[in-house]
């Protein structure tokens, strides 16, 4: 941004550009820098959209596997052989009751 929009738009070195473009793809937007010429804003919009796509689609895939993990297991209606007791996951192969050896 300091080579598109100079220093006389508040881009005045090249650390102070890192700046805004952080402050921008972390979605802070403090305002105290802003692209004023067109191929400034339009690179500003493609920074903007990048920031949102890095935080948004992360959220996503964590929401979603947390949610994942929430549901409960699949259980199988066979009872154990030793005490008789259901409920166990279909990939059981102990008892969660007395530990004995389920036999599928």
């Amino acid at each position: 941004m300091h080579l598109v929009e100079g220093a006389e738009n508040g881009f005045s070195s090249i650390p102070r550009g890192l700046y805004w473009a952080v402050v921008t793809m972390t979605t802070v937007g403090y305002g105290d820098i802003s692209p004023q010429t067109p191929l400034g804003q339009f690179l500003a919009s493609c920074l903007m959209i990048f920031g949102y796509g890095i935080i948004a689609i992360p959220t996503g895939i964590v929401t979603s596997e947390l949610t994942r993990s929430r549901q409960p297991m699949a259980v199988s209606g066979q009872a154990c052989p030793s005490c008789g007791k259901q409920g166990h996951e279909i990939d059981a192969r102990f008892c969660k009751h007395c530990g004995s050896a389920i036999h599928l």
